[in-house]
């Protein structure tokens, strides 16, 4: 049974880091974490993953910003380069749902790959309607335990 693919955005990723006191559904975020290093998910990101991350921590935490952007970079996330059926997919998106191709983006990687895209931005996954390819963050469940 192959591993399920997530695709976590921004706003996902940055929960792994700031402090949870500030940011809702952390608790989550960091079980997510958990599902990759368990192999229990498999996580792909647009190469624009750490641009939109390490712009958040720059500017709101800037004596934080070496460790925590050096702690998401060698995490590993698994970076899938564009390529033209991602590209028609984000534009599609952009176009029909009137989004941000930033946010597109993350979404059209999962589409593309038939995984799930993550995000804790409820009002974008308000907005989209692909039915079963997008979940906020709050509503995202592990899958259960792979056997070894």
């Amino acid at each position: 049974m192959p591993i399920p693919l997530v695709v976590s955005d921004a706003s996902v990723l940055l929960k792994r880091v700031l402090p949870s006191d500030d940011e809702p559904d952390a608790d989550k975020a960091l079980l997510l974490r958990s599902a990759i290093v368990e192999e229990a998910v498999r996580v792909l990101a647009p190469g624009l993953w750490f641009y939109e991350v390490g712009n958040t921590i720059a500017r709101r935490f800037p004596a934080h910003a070496p460790a925590w952007l050096s702690a998401l970079l060698n995490f590993g996330l698994e970076v899938s380069p564009p390529s033209q059926p991602w590209l028609t997919k984000a534009l599609e998106l952009t176009t029909r749902y009137q989004v941000s191709f930033y946010d597109a983006a993350y979404h059209a990687l999962a589409l593309v790959h038939d995984g799930l895209f993550v995000t804790a931005d409820r009002r974008y996954a308000d907005r989209v309607t692909e039915p079963g390819s997008v979940v906020v963050l709050r509503a995202w469940s592990p899958p259960h335990r792979r056997s070894r």
